[in-house]
């Protein structure tokens, strides 16, 4: 029921569950849908900081943004008596950091538990956000044996501006090489943190056992803590090498993505389109020579020819009759020739048959004694012309030294290949 002591009317405040830097976390009950929650309240001595209060209502908007089964659900954000809060999902349970102080945790609870996180993570920079501190105290337990990253109070978004260039934020003991040494945040210094909750995890101490401030950021900068391996021999090397991996000072070892570091904890690659890699297509083969036979009622013998470089099936009818055409009338005065040649009665009797100048569209070699084939030109293929004549020539002899050929220009190449382009050049 609401009332005027309820905490913007509606929530009531219960015992202190946790407290931070920045605020407190209260159990509270929701009047109004009767269900537990939990309620974060800034600090009073710090409500009063425009800094501070603008971080606040970051973290409540990017929490709120990131509807993911591993990170704490918001479901309110308001202010009463000048102090902001923020209302989220109230879990039963402790946090990772509560559980580590009762001693290191089994290896399978770790390797679960990083998986949730790096599934947390990978939800958050997938929509530009960098959390910037992950620690067991951020990290809640959850039913069936899950985990939820909660406080976004530091969380880096694209364009925010309250966060100075070099200024240092999160917890030192998880911070990275990098950023302790001023570089900008970045993936990696939320995936170094993760290893480090995993080390911690496993051996119940963290990697650095410094306590003052200059030493541990000198000993986080230089120095490499005690392998997995020998603290932990009963565990799984696989998992020992990721959290190494993750810890490494050069970021160029870490994990590029938390995608990348929960396929290597898992052993299991997540399913992305761009891991399927095109087929290669490979380039067609060059056709084979095309052979036709000629007509046999006209013609007893075959004939060869390239295909052409670019012809166009509406020419090759028009072709067709003018080579049926030329080679008739060609027939014809090979014929005339070779009589006038023989007549006795013809005033001169020449021994070798001269060049008889025959004007047509498409000549053809014929020699003294038989009359050519016709050239058929079979469907336009992208084979060159040159490679075609060469196969042909292999394939044909050539014809009969003793030949007729005609002025001008025709279509015969000179080699009866037919490819348009003859030895008619009008020499005689």
């Amino acid at each position: 029921m609401a009332g005027p002591g309820l905490l913007g009317g509606r929530y009531e405040l219960r015992d202190v569950l946790g407290f931070g830097g920045m605020a407190e976390v209260r159990d509270g009950w929701d009047t109004r849908l009767n269900r537990a929650v939990a309620i974060k309240l800034l600090h009073p001595g710090l409500s009063s900081q425009a800094d501070i209060r603008e971080r606040f209502t970051i973290e409540a908007r990017a929490a709120a943004a990131l509807n993911h089964p591993n990170i704490v659900g918001i479901y309110d954000f308001g202010e009463q008596d000048g102090t902001p809060f923020i209302v989220m999902e109230r879990l039963p349970g402790d946090t990772i950091g509560d559980q580590i102080a009762l001693g290191p945790l089994p290896g399978p609870q770790v390797s679960g538990a990083l998986q949730s996180v790096l599934a947390a993570l990978a939800a958050a920079h997938g929509a530009g956000m960098l959390h910037r501190d992950i620690k067991p105290g951020n990290i809640l337990l959850a039913p069936p044996g899950s985990v939820k990253v909660a406080d976004f109070g530091i969380v880096k978004t694209p364009g925010s501006a309250h966060t100075t260039t070099g200024q240092i934020v999160g917890t030192l003991a998880y911070l990275s090489p990098d950023r302790i040494a001023g570089k900008p945040a970045s993936v990696t210094d939320d995936l170094y943190a993760a290893g480090v909750v995993g080390y911690e995890a496993l051996t119940g101490c963290k990697p650095f056992l410094h306590e003052e401030i200059v030493p541990l950021a000198r000993a986080i900068l230089e120095d490499d803590p005690t392998p997995l391996t020998v603290l932990r021999p009963d565990v799984d090397p696989g998992l020992a090498d990721v959290i190494g991996r993750a810890m490494s000072r050069d970021p160029q070892t870490r994990f590029g993505s938390a995608d990348e570091m929960w396929e290597a904890l898992t052993g299991h690659a997540k399913r992305r389109l761009d891991l399927v890699s095109p087929v290669p297509v490979s380039a067609p083969g060059r056709p084979p020579t095309a052979v036709l036979n000629a007509h046999p009622a006209s013609y007893p013998d075959t004939a060869t020819t390239p295909p052409g470089a670019s012809r166009h099936r509406r020419s090759r009818a028009r072709q067709k009759g003018k080579v049926a055409g030329a080679a008739a009338l060609l027939g014809a005065m090979a014929v005339a020739v070779v009589a006038f040649a023989l007549d006795p009665t013809s005033p001169t009797h020449p021994t070798t048959a001269e060049p008889v100048s025959i004007s047509t569209t498409v000549p053809a070699p014929v020699s003294a004694t038989a009359v050519p084939p016709p050239v058929v030109e079979p469907p336009p293929t992208a084979a060159p012309v040159v490679e075609q004549a060469t196969a042909v020539e292999q394939a044909v002899p050539p014809p009969a030294r003793q030949e007729i050929r005609g002025p001008g220009k025709g279509n015969g190449n000179g080699k009866g290949n037919g490819n348009g382009k003859g030895n008619g050049n009008g020499k005689k």
